[in-house]
């Protein structure tokens, strides 16, 4: 039997673990930059003694691989009551490394929205909440979305180290295969061609997000 052919007999295995991997990205995708949101607004507004642990948490986090977060998280975690399986600890430790990262390309947009649109929305007379829904968060949203398309590719990359805490993702499947069948060219082969793919097609999406806020903008 050939390498190729066993891969083709590996292929629902791989398949199985493509789909993990885009289920944890896009789940983190999702929580990770509500998190950071939620960082950034208490940052931003906030009182004053709420900013110096999140800044701490958001330091932490930046200044420590994503490996070493996932090994104190899934194997140090039981030493203080934290006893989680693979893609539980696999979908925290990923939404928690992506919202520090968020919630200051968040916090950014936020400084970046002009004073002056808030200061003319209030002599309009439009509420807190009519400014933050129809002033911040849009504009913000448009500053933001380039840093936040390449934060959410970075998020696709990191899936691949959930693997040394045995989620069944598609580099764990991928190198399982070329582990046992002396297959590691082969193997490395499907893992950039899938990476790149999905980079490529986050890539094209962002970029027509781009285009269209673009257009919303000048209208």
């Amino acid at each position: 039997m050939t390498d190729f052919d066993a891969l083709w007999e590996a292929l629902p295995e791989i398949v199985d673990g493509l789909g993990l991997t885009i289920f944890m990205w896009l789940a983190g995708s999702l929580l990770s930059p509500v998190l950071g949101l939620g960082v950034a607004w208490a940052r931003r507004f906030g009182p004053g003694w709420v900013d110096r642990p999140l800044w701490a948490y958001v330091e932490v986090i930046r200044g420590t691989p994503f490996l070493v977060q996932m090994f104190l998280l899934y194997y140090g975690g039981p030493f203080i009551g934290l006893d989680l399986d693979p893609t539980t600890a696999g979908l925290l430790g990923l939404t928690v490394y992506g919202a520090a990262y968020f919630s200051e390309i968040l916090r950014g947009g936020l400084i970046a929205v002009p004073k002056g649109h808030v200061e003319a929305a209030l002599c309009v007379g439009l509420d807190r909440g009519q400014i933050i829904r129809r002033i911040l968060l849009p504009e913000m949203t448009l500053l933001v979305l380039p840093a936040s398309v390449n934060m959410f590719v970075v998020l696709l990359k990191e899936t691949a180290v959930l693997s040394i805490i045995t989620v069944p993702e598609l580099t764990m499947a991928v190198t399982g295969f070329g582990s046992a069948n002396f297959a590691f060219t082969q193997s490395a082969l499907v893992l950039a061609i899938c990476y790149w793919s999905l980079t490529e097609i986050t890539g094209r999406v962002g970029r027509g997000l781009e285009r269209r806020l673009d257009r919303f903008r000048i209208a």
